[in-house]
């Protein structure tokens, strides 16, 4: 298969993911060395300027650890394009490890190579127009009633992201991927 060309460089939290991207995309793969990031001026630097000149897109692994780099990579890069895409949490354990992560879920390194294709198959780096707000997660029972989690946490299984997503996030893949009527279906629906 034909390897897909993307512009922006692409952060992942670690070397295994950059190797599991390679067949997968033609760009430039940065691994962030996990929490290291936090601590190295050096790459902060070289990625803060890659990003403000090309656009970064982050892909996390969809743990809490996974969620804490990607949320010290949207402070760090605020003055850049930032494109997130999400892995669907999925349970399992990498074949190079002996035992599964701490919360059980396969990082990217563990994605099945077609899911990876069909982030970036489906990635448009256009602006999205915002239709979506807080009250309308409220309004629609997302948040702030009761069994507001359970059924914020099937719209995210629904959406295939992860289950640490903040509201914020959640409403721009909403904006990305749903219109109201579909989100409005989806909440009269769920069960």
């Amino acid at each position: 298969m034909n390897k897909i060309p993307i512009s922006q460089i692409v952060l992942v939290e670690g070397k295994y993911d950059k190797i599991s991207l390679e067949n997968i995309i033609d760009a430039t793969i940065i691994p962030c060395d996990g929490f290291e990031i936090f601590k190295d001026k050096q790459k902060k630097s070289a990625i803060k300027e890659l990003a403000k000149e090309r656009g970064a897109i982050l892909l996390t692994d969809s743990d809490s650890a996974g969620a804490k780099i990607r949320s010290y990579l949207s402070v760090i890069l605020q003055d850049a394009e930032i494109y997130p895409l999400y892995i669907p949490a999925v349970e399992g354990k990498e074949k190079r490890k002996s035992s599964p992560s701490k919360e059980g879920l396969l990082g990217v390194e563990g994605m099945d190579s077609k899911v990876l294709r069909g982030l970036f198959e489906n990635f448009r780096a256009a602006p999205v127009k915002k239709k979506f707000t807080s009250y309308d997660l409220y309004r629609l029972g997302f948040t702030g009633s009761e069994g507001a989690k359970a059924k914020k946490d099937a719209l995210l299984k629904a959406l295939s992201l992860p289950p640490h997503l903040s509201n914020n996030a959640l409403l721009k893949e909403l904006d990305r991927r749903w219109s109201m009527e579909d989100l409005e279906h989806f909440s009269k629906n769920i069960k």
